[in-house]
């Protein structure tokens, strides 16, 4: 169990998210509203993983605590242990006087869209998932497009001909990844002549390699040391916590084998011996999203509707290269910077079927 502000059990929850995470106003600073006073309640639901599952719960609770110095903001946090818990977390929630509610996963989709029917006086949000409602904003990604830079990128490094993935479960906000990740090592291919192979996942057949699970990192070593026996020297876990197993296996393999992250920069979550396995981050800009609607809230304007991430308003992107910067050459940061471009204005398009579809 984690140490942060996580409930014991959801039966505790109401009294929990009244008593355990309230927050004292930041300090006023000078020129905006960061340190002012707000009286919101802003409240987290995450799936079945971890707080701090160096993924996109642990990005939500991490905007959470920058609304915190931003706006001066209570907040509250829960984790769903299973299916199970999804309504009654969201109850407890709604009954601990929460006026803003953020879900975490697709998995979430049905609970918070009845959630958001019987509390209108609630704004909320989900992660990952479109749920129409008045009073619903959903924050998903078109990840796919910057999951096409990685497959470049990594496409243009390896040294062996052949780049590997896998996810954590087969579900769109998944394989929205892999479906980017081999679009962009299929174009390097085509662009420079080459014949580099992906393991792990086929876009054409929407098969491929997966753990089932999103906090095993056993199951993902093995699964990873799978690739690598294929002769994959780059790797992409899209399996969140799991993912770290990935880097268990490419350090028990050796220094010849780069990892590449997802949905928030692994550089600064993972441990110190693990960095240098980090290529980059194909991240979600989930932060400036749910600020920006908790601002709506406290300012009286919010609304529903939908925010799509993309390379063009920079809701996805690489995060740095940190420790393989030096690895990088020129001309291929050069060309990755292009094809961002390109990617932004339109002129490539990335396509996936898991792409989220905005009617």
């Amino acid at each position: 169990m984690n140490t942060q502000r996580v409930f014991a059990s959801v039966a505790a929850a109401a009294i929990a998210a009244l008593t355990l995470s309230s927050c004292q106003a930041a300090p006023a600073t000078e020129g905006g509203v960061t340190g002012a006073k707000s009286d919101l309640h802003a409240c987290m639901v995450a799936n079945s993983g971890n707080i701090q599952d160096r993924s996109f719960n642990q990005a939500v609770h991490e905007s959470l605590e920058a609304a915190k110095t931003e706006y001066g903001i209570q907040t509250s946090e829960t984790v769903s242990q299973s299916p199970d818990d999804y309504t009654t977390n969201l109850d407890a929630m709604a009954n601990a006087g929460c006026d803003y509610i953020v879900t975490v996963g697709w998995e979430l989709a049905d609970a918070t869209k009845a959630a958001a029917a019987a509390h209108p006086e609630i704004a909320y949000s989900i992660v990952d998932e479109i749920v129409e409602g008045d009073n619903v904003r959903s924050i998903v990604h078109d990840t796919a497009q910057a999951a096409f830079l990685a497959g470049y990128l990594s496409a243009g490094l390896t040294k062996t001909g052949t780049i590997g993935t896998f996810g954590g479960g087969n579900q769109p906000p998944v394989t929205v990844f892999m479906d980017g990740y081999q679009a962009g090592m299929e174009y390097y291919n085509k662009a420079k002549g080459k014949d580099i192979k992906l393991v792990g996942w086929d876009a054409k057949t929407q098969k491929g390699s997966f753990t089932d699970d999103f906090t095993n990192s056993s199951t993902a070593r093995t699964v990873a040391a799978g690739l690598i026996s294929q002769g994959a020297d780059i790797i992409m876990p899209v399996a969140a916590q799991a993912g770290e197993g990935a880097v268990m296996a490419a350090k028990e393999h050796g220094d010849d084998i780069g990892i590449v992250w997802v949905d928030a920069d692994g550089y600064n979550l993972l441990a110190d011996d693990m960095k240098p396995y980090l290529v980059t981050t194909v991240e979600k800009h989930m932060k400036p999203a749910i600020l920006e609607v908790m601002k709506s809230k406290i300012d009286g304007n919010f609304t529903g509707g939908n925010t799509v991430g993309t390379l063009e308003n920079e809701g996805v992107g690489l995060a740095p290269y940190h420790d393989w910067d030096s690895k990088v050459p020129a001309e291929l940061r050069a060309e990755i910077d292009d094809l961002k471009a390109k990617i932004a204005s339109g002129e490539i398009k990335v396509e996936s079927q898991s792409s989220p579809k905005i009617a």
